[in-house]
């Protein structure tokens, strides 16, 4: 029993001992946990009381390849306070309607909108953020951009020490007087003034919502910037959350949704206006909207600033003196170094204070690319296995759909057995659609992103008419595709961005394309980039459709082009490009409301003459040589249009040229010449499907393409006739 005793009073201090040592371990970690927290949050927590204090932001410059400036962003903060009884009651329910619906019934933290955009971002749904007016207002004016925990948790303490200090009304005043709408304009009054030349005072309810909607994206959301329509949307956006939330009725909604706003004209001095806010918008998405309009960054561009004053006056040129005739208000160019891929000019429109259009910037835009979409579905070709020499049957055909799909040449008539080379210089259509039917549109939809498209999504939604351009595409992303071929197959994305530094000098980042010209992603064999560039460069090539002089042809320069034009002729375009020296022109030109240009205005009649004048002045004084032949193609002489090897005694029908064929795929069969052949009495040519009587066998030259059509080479043929449009 004595000896019991003493093992549990033993225990007992040891266990006494215990729980000292480990209370002693948890006060050390509380001690250095508290001096972790103040050291890394505490010690530097700005004051709510700095909120009404005043700020001095430093100005964003932005530069050209060789050191003009193009543009200040906020050399001067536009900012002036207006009390909160002096702004309209919807300017502030628009604001807290769109930004934060229960501003005054929650704390600092939303919980309730946190995890609602928690769902939304697991579900891809577009909902309010989780962020209240008191945390955007600190973030904004008292804190770093800095996407870290640790300045996340500074927000979340300032924002409870902001809502301590002030009361709800005074916390949105200062949230209307301080958040950026973009531009030079901080604050509700500067915001009013800026877009709609009046005091916040005198905004109607349509201004107030469209004003409410900025701060989120205010490059993206401008009425200034290279797409005016997402404004609307937003506008309407804020509109139908004052609705849902009981701010206005039915009537005002639908009133002010009607409401045409009408802005003040830009009058900062701006040089390249649609590349300077195409690069604004790249800037905002990498380090935010505060550091770009506050943080004091140079940014050097690609652009060259003399290039691009040239291809602005050449485009304006060409579509003022076309303009009546065709119908043509409109025309945008895009230059390239597909090596590196840096913009060396961008002109958005024929002038970015045009009425109306003018600073949309059409090389961005949605739009229809037409025959100029060919080269990926012939590239994709070579990749199967066919070849520059491959015929097709280019005649009257109609492809199964419902209704049948029955596509017409841009010439309305049909050429017989054409080759591939000569299908797509002359761009005839039947033959490429054949060639997508070949590929498969899942096939070259992956093509076509590898190469650059953006655009193309949902493989059901498109039909064969897709490698004629009625998807829609940008032309940033048609810069890129081109640039591929130009580059033996290696992707190089777009770079319009060669430095950025900071307000204390430090380099945020560099651009250093290595020396070598070939790096990026091989997403195409450097055989089928070599063969198409070969296609694309043959001037005889497209002698049917565009004749032996054509805008395409450069003399004494070895440069591919390639036109397309949409049905109704609402868009045409001309992009092609060298590859040593290495550029890329594209060119569009039409209209911004779709409507349709004169038939005049055909891709070598209204783009091309703009690329050729821009191809020629960038060639000027430069010697343009083709692309050395890869190890992974040979020539062979072959007939056309058989693309069969040249027999020892061709037939007449046989005429010999030279093709470039991958290695694996070039012919080895001669060509049989005339052979014997069931033919029509009548007509003296091949039959009718499945016609079996009123036939006769007779010697002729028959040619089958990949998709089992023939077209008998030596027979009579009747005047082409060229299938209504449907």
């Amino acid at each position: 029993m004595v000896k019991k005793t003493l093992i549990t009073k033993l225990v007992n201090k040891k266990t006494k001992r215990f729980l000292k040592l480990r209370w002693l371990l948890v006060l050390i970690v509380i001690i250095v946990g508290a001096g972790l927290f103040y050291q890394y949050i505490l010690h530097d927590l700005p004051s709510p009381s700095e909120l009404s204090s005043t700020s001095y932001p430093q100005s964003t410059q932005i530069f050209d390849r060789n050191g003009k400036l193009l543009y200040t962003i906020y050399a001067n903060r536009n900012q002036s306070f207006v009390p909160l009884s002096q702004i309209p009651s919807y300017m502030q329910e628009a604001t807290i309607a769109i930004e934060d619906r229960y501003f005054y019934t929650h704390g600092a933290i939303d919980f309730t909108g946190i995890a609602r955009a928690m769902l939304a971002d697991l579900s891809h749904q577009n909902l309010q953020g989780g962020s209240t007016l008191t945390q955007q207002l600190v973030k904004n004016s008292l804190l770093t951009p800095d996407r870290t925990i640790q300045r996340k948790v500074k927000e979340v303490i300032l924002a409870f020490l902001t809502e301590a200090v002030y009361p709800k009304n005074k916390i949105l005043e200062m949230y209307l007087n301080q958040i950026p709408y973009g531009g030079t304009a901080y604050g509700v009054e500067a915001a009013s003034q800026t877009y709609f030349g009046k005091n916040v005072q005198n905004l109607d309810l349509a201004q107030a919502a469209f004003l409410a909607g900025l701060p989120q994206a205010p490059s993206e959301y401008s009425p200034y910037g290279s797409d005016p329509t997402l404004g609307k949307q937003r506008q309407v956006e804020v509109l139908n959350a004052m609705y849902s939330q009981k701010y206005i009725n039915k009537q005002q909604l639908t009133q002010a949704e009607n409401e045409q706003l009408k802005f003040k004209k830009i009058s900062d001095n701006i040089l390249a206006p649609h590349f300077v806010f195409y690069i604004k918008n790249l800037l905002e998405q990498k380090y935010g909207v505060q550091t770009v309009e506050q943080g004091g960054l140079k940014v050097v561009t690609s652009l060259d600033l003399d290039l691009q004053n040239y291809a602005q006056a050449t485009v304006a040129a060409e579509i003022n003196r076309i303009m009546i005739p065709d119908h043509v208000t409109n025309g945008a160019a895009l230059i390239t170094d597909p090596n590196t891929g840096e913009i060396l000019a961008m002109v958005g429109s024929i002038g970015y204070s045009t009425p109306g259009y003018g600073n949309v910037n059409m090389t961005t835009a949605l739009l229809q690319p037409g025959s100029s979409i060919k080269p990926i579905t012939y590239s994709l070709g070579l990749t199967k296995g066919y070849t520059a020499a491959t015929p097709f049957i280019d005649d009257a055909t109609c492809f199964p759909g419902n209704p049948p799909y029955c596509p017409h040449n841009y010439d309305n008539k049909w050429h017989g057995a054409v080759q591939m080379r000569y299908a797509l210089g002359n761009s005839f259509n039947i033959p490429a659609i054949k060639m997508l039917k070949l590929d498969t549109i899942p096939d070259f939809l992956a093509t076509a992103s590898a190469l650059g498209i953006t655009t193309f999504n949902d493989p059901s939604i498109y039909g064969l008419s897709l490698t004629l351009g009625s998807a829609e595409v940008k032309m940033t992303d048609m810069a890129t595709v081109y640039g591929v071929l130009a580059n033996q197959g290696y992707r190089i994305n777009l770079h319009p961005i060669l430095k950025v530094t900071d307000s204390t000098g430090k380099v945020l980042e560099q651009y250093n394309p290595p020396s070598s010209p070939i790096f990026g992603t091989h997403v195409l064999p450097s055989g089928v980039s070599y063969i198409m560039t070969q296609m694309l460069m043959d001037n005889s090539a497209r002698y049917i459709d565009f004749g032996s002089d054509s805008s395409l042809l450069i003399p004494g320069q070895a440069v591919a082009a390639k036109t397309g034009t949409t049905n109704s002729f609402r868009d045409n375009w001309t992009i092609g490009y060298t590859t040593s020296p290495a550029y890329v022109v594209a060119v569009w030109v039409g209209n911004n409301n779709h409507t349709p240009m004169s038939s005049i205005a055909s891709g070598i009649t209204g783009a091309a003459p703009i690329w050729h004048s821009l191809m020629s002045h960038l060639l000027d004084g430069k010697k343009a040589v083709p692309p050395a032949m890869p190890d992974n193609v040979i020539g062979k002489i072959i007939c056309n249009p058989s693309g069969l090897l040249v027999p020892a005694h061709p037939d007449p029908t046989c005429s010999s040229r030279y093709e470039y064929f991958l290695k694996g795929t070039a012919p080895t069969q001669t060509d049989p010449g005339q052979q014997n052949v069931w033919v029509d009495k009548t007509t003296q040519d091949l039959p009718a499907q499945g016609q079996t009587n009123n036939l006769e066998l007779k010697p002729h030259v028959v040619i089958t393409d990949p998709t089992g059509d023939k077209y008998c080479l030596d027979c009579p043929h009747p005047s082409p006739t060229p299938t209504p449009t449907p």
